[in-house]
């Protein structure tokens, strides 16, 4: 066993676990953290998803001894009170219905919206190809993809040096 210091959702955590321990398990099991999802433990489903830094990483295969940087969860993102974009889409678009891959869908579009304000169809379809739907809610979670984008671009701040929009951090 091994002591490793974590920054999740902007929280310092110490955890004493295996090296090999996955990730997600560090984060269900021991921070209580159940946005990510358990799903195929292959890192081929995309349930399992969460932020490290600014890139999407599949925590079901990624041993906690190799995690570096910052981790963001879909807890990380918002609150009940005030729900980050995708979020608030993801609900008014009824994008979900098990809810399952949702975890996945919102993770990975964030690191897409976080590299690409304005994407395309083309662009948001390739960002959330490695993730599994069942209840084939693909055209609503589309929908609020791009309606998050666009409620993301109308809040971003101005840059006073060019006068224009700039992407969000």
């Amino acid at each position: 066993m091994a002591q490793y210091q974590l920054t999740v959702n902007g929280r310092r955590s110490t955890v004493t676990v295996e090296p090999d321990t996955p990730l997600l398990y560090v984060l269900r099991n021991d921070l209580g953290l159940n946005g990510p999802k358990f799903g195929c433990g292959l890192a081929q489903c995309g349930a399992c998803s969460v932020l490290v830094g600014r890139t999407e990483a599949r925590s079901c295969v990624l041993p906690v001894s190799r995690v570096d940087g910052d981790i963001t969860t879909l807890e990380g993102l918002g609150t009940i009170d005030r729900p980050h974009p995708l979020q608030r889409a993801f609900i008014e678009e009824q994008a979900c219905q098990c809810g399952y891959c949702g975890n996945g869908m919102v993770i990975a579009a964030k690191a897409l919206l976080d590299r690409n304000p304005s994407p395309s169809e083309a662009q948001v379809r390739e960002a959330l190809n490695g993730h599994l739907c069942r209840c084939a809610s693909h055209n609503r979670i589309l929908r609020a993809v791009q309606k998050a984008a666009q409620a993301m671009r109308a809040s971003a701040p101005i840059d006073p040096i060019n006068d224009r929009t700039e992407a969000p951090v």
